[in-house]
């Protein structure tokens, strides 16, 4: 009985232990998990922070986007505990340049810890697109503009579709994040009045990316009025400012031009600025309820992106995660490696090499392929070429050796049951000499029966007999002619691979590159893969130059003693001719 239930004891401890680490879903063939770090070398986060959307920058050098489906639609993302979906959407996926975009809402973030981490499924044919900006933003989320779009006033993302109605700004593809708008100082994106934009009782926070053109600037980023109500986010001479109507607090460091800084006001009780998620401002200040139109930009010379607009007052650490989350230097976020959809196992290098190939990459080496088999065709039909063809000399060698004075008895149909018996049908087809030996029989022939029907006394003249080794000469060189056939194709990928190959790895490079700007992600996990695989082309071009190369010189050896033996042969041919058939 005691031994019993041990045994019921471990089985349900087992079936707990492998439901534990159950996959979250058997139809999703790959995972990875992605961590998310508030210790002090992460974001550094105090407190909790609840349900913030956090953006996932995917690349060629941190996801295998050849795994998953070109539009990015069996993506899934799921919580800790490997079972709860969490809400998405995707602000950009393009499966050619290997670059995706996705804000990924986080239920809760533990502070100050390297253990908080999301998974993200993928690997399906069948799976169903399921991102859904609307539901990635909770209730107090009133703006948040991507401006992804290609033209036009940029689209609110929230479920208020508080979109702008009018906008100067010029539309960036290559932004931050994605795309963006560029202003020019008259430049300005403008929202009217909605009930959805109401400061409340619980605060407004306002966020943004900017990066600023030139020298000092007074720029409104920001401002919403209702009569004689406002709040307000300004650029004062390179000094980041906050109004809540005449009360204003002034950021303590200078906004640098040239680059990306993350700004954001909070306000209900206390109004505060925030430069790079670090408050740099606060003063007492009530937030006004007010539900007036917006502007945005107006004086403001750069680019902005991402703009957000929440009807609440956002923590300090939520801020912070915004700011080392969204930018370029993501502290925030680490990715790990695919899974094959067990914990437990390692990732291929191999596949991660292959995986992180791009099309461009994947044309070159397809190029290069199709080299390589030809090269092999040809090594392989040419060395048995030329072994047959040296044997077959090798035995008409030994049968012309032991001719009398009649040199044209090895041309002769009985010739099949010669002196050793050697010079059969395929020594015939095979062996270039006997090709030369043949001609050279015929136009011997010619001479023999001219002279005898001339009553002629069967002697060859000088002229003759040089006539006989032009002959036996053009022979020659179309031997040769042969023997060397479909050389060059072994020269074209000794001395074409290795160029195709760089070629496949600089266009790679600059793809990498190219995609990890777009990204915004530059640390050596983002590169490396994405360089790794750039130089899997010039792998590839040298794998076709190599074996190329000895075959080349192998069979170029094994031609040239060919070539000398039937030089050799010419003149001996010669020399017996007229040793037999002059005086």
């Amino acid at each position: 009985m005691k031994h019993t239930l041990w045994l019921v004891l471990f089985i349900f401890g087992t079936s707990l232990s492998d439901a534990s680490h159950a996959n979250w879903n058997g139809d999703w063939a790959s995972r990875q998990k992605i961590q998310l770090n508030t210790s002090a070398d992460g974001a550094s986060t105090q407190t909790v922070v609840d349900s913030e959307p956090i953006l996932v920058r995917l690349h060629t050098g941190n996801f295998a986007f050849a795994d998953a489906k070109a539009d990015g639609s069996d993506l899934r993302f799921i919580a800790e505990d490997d079972k709860t979906p969490l809400k998405f959407h995707i602000e950009s996926y393009d499966s050619l340049t290997e670059v995706a975009l996705i804000w990924v809402t986080v239920p809760k973030l533990a502070p100050a810890s390297k253990d908080n981490f999301i998974w993200l499924y993928y690997n399906n044919p069948k799976a169903p697109a399921a991102g859904d900006a609307k539901s990635t933003y909770d209730a107090s989320q009133a703006v948040i503009f991507h401006f992804a779009e290609p033209a036009g006033p940029p689209h609110d993302a929230t479920a208020y579709g508080n979109n702008a109605d009018t906008s100067s700004a010029t539309n960036s593809p290559s932004s931050l994040i994605g795309a963006g708008v560029t202003l020019n100082g008259s430049s300005k994106i403008t929202l009217p009045a909605s009930p959805s934009l109401k400061i409340g009782g619980n605060g407004i926070t306002v966020s943004m990316w900017i990066k600023a053109d030139g020298a000092a600037q007074d720029a409104v980023l920001f401002r919403q009025v209702d009569g004689a109500n406002s709040v307000a986010l300004l650029l004062q001479s390179n000094k980041l400012v906050g109004q809540i109507n005449t009360a204003n607090v002034q950021s303590s460091v200078d906004v640098t031009s040239g680059a990306w800084h993350h700004l954001a006001l909070v306000a209900k009780d206390q109004l505060a600025i925030y430069l790079d998620g670090q408050k740099v401002g606060e003063t007492p200040a009530a937030a006004p309820g007010i539900a007036g139109s917006i502007e945005i930009g107006q004086g403001f010379k750069g680019d902005l992106d991402e703009f957000e607009l929440s009807y609440t007052q956002r923590s300090a650490d939520w801020i912070r995660v915004a700011a080392l989350g969204q930018g370029v230097d993501q502290k925030l976020v680490t990715y790990g490696a695919g899974e094959g959809g067990d914990e437990s196992s390692s990732p291929s290098y191999f596949k991660i090499l292959l995986g992180s190939v791009t099309l461009d990459g994947w044309v070159v080496i397809g190029i290069l392929m199709v080299m390589m088999v030809i090269s092999v065709s040809v090594m392989v039909t040419k060395s048995i070429f030329v072994t047959r063809t040296g044997r077959a000399n090798q035995d008409f060698k030994e049968e012309f050796g032991a001719l009398g004075r009649d040199l044209t008895a090895l041309a002769k149909p009985a010739a099949a049951t010669s002196t050793k018996g050697k010079i059969q049908g395929p020594v015939r087809s095979m062996s270039s000499m006997y090709r030369i030996y043949e001609v050279g029989t015929i136009e011997l022939r010619k001479r023999l029966v001219s002279y005898k029907e001339a009553g002629k006394a069967l002697i060859l003249s000088p002229q003759s007999i040089d006539a006989i080794r032009a002959s036996l000469d053009a022979t020659l060189i179309r031997e040769l002619q042969r023997l060397n056939a479909q050389m060059v194709l072994l020269t074209i990928a000794i001395a074409g691979g290795p160029f195709l190959g760089l070629l496949g790895t600089v266009v790679g490079v600059m793809i990498t590159f190219a995609a990890i700007a777009a990204a915004g992600d530059v640390n050596v996990n983002a590169i490396a893969p994405g360089i790794a695989a750039a130089l899997v082309a010039t792998v590839a071009g040298l794998g076709v130059a190599i074996p190329s190369l000895f075959g080349y010189n192998y069979l170029a050896s094994k031609i040239k003693e060919l070539t000398t033996d039937m030089q050799v042969f010419v003149d001996e041919f010669i020399t017996r001719l007229a040793e037999n058939y002059s005086e």
